[in-house]
């Protein structure tokens, strides 16, 4: 079984359970070096990388470089683990989304730079169905589609632009569009858990303090990891029924 990568964030899931004592590597790309945490099931990337005090914000992240790097390692499926905002007053803070499509108007990264190659963006299918049904399997309350809106960042938007953004999409982060296009140009499958840690700017009356986000994170990162341990349980068991 080749190793599931995954990328995580703000939500501290390298501190917990399968996440620890992971072998750290640094890959060597064309796109520069990335740092990944290995077991025999696991290829965990720590996008904002490990030391909180020197957190890379998300206009800085070498998106292509850490995508890449899981090719490299033999990954073909990718997890991205998301904390965002709730574009939505029905989507409460604590909420679970699997999203199944995304708008990034302000443009994504590529691996493509001296020519154009025209993929068709997209969170992958069998991926999401997967980790639908291990959140099922659990107990664990998911919404089963949605739209993800990437703002470019690294500061929060206006409540204009969350007005309108509320219009198309339910939530909103800085970074899972430009991983799940460099994952389609790869050739990688990609889909998304997302916490919804907060209310985006202006939804509600009480002002969005960034503590606020991070405390939310915490608070859910139990649910997310246990997804995430039971999906790993799954294809290890699948693993074993086709030998």
């Amino acid at each position: 079984m080749k190793p599931v990568g995954i990328i995580s964030g703000t939500i501290p899931l390298h501190e917990e359970g399968i996440f620890k004592n992971l072998k750290k590597t640094v890959v060597e790309t064309e796109f520069g070096s990335a740092p990944v945490f290995l077991s025999e099931m696991v290829a965990f990337i720590p996008r904002h990388g490990m030391d909180a005090k020197n957190s890379i914000p998300p206009h800085m992240i070498n998106y292509q470089a850490n995508l890449k790097a899981l090719q490299e390692m033999g990954v073909k499926e990718v997890i991205g683990i998301n904390s965002t905002g709730s574009l939505k007053t029905e989507l409460v803070p604590g909420t679970i989304i699997i999203p199944d499509d995304y708008i990034s108007i302000s443009g994504t990264p590529t691996i493509f730079d001296n020519h154009a190659v025209h993929i068709l963006p997209t969170l992958n299918e069998g991926t999401r169905k997967r980790l639908i049904h291990t959140a099922q399997r659990l107990g664990i309350n998911t919404i089963e589609t949605g739209v993800y809106w990437q703002a470019p960042g690294p500061r929060l938007e206006t409540k204009a632009e969350i007005r309108m953004m509320s219009i198309f999409a339910d939530i909103i982060g800085m970074t899972m569009a430009s991983e799940a296009t460099i994952a389609v140009e790869l050739g990688i499958s990609y889909a998304a858990l997302c916490s919804v840690d907060n209310y985006a700017h202006g939804i509600v009356e009480k002002p969005l303090v960034p503590e606020e986000i991070r405390k939310g994170a915490r608070r859910n990162a139990r649910n997310m990891l246990a997804i995430v341990k039971g999906y790993l349980q799954d294809l290890s068991s699948s693993a074993k029924a086709v030998r």
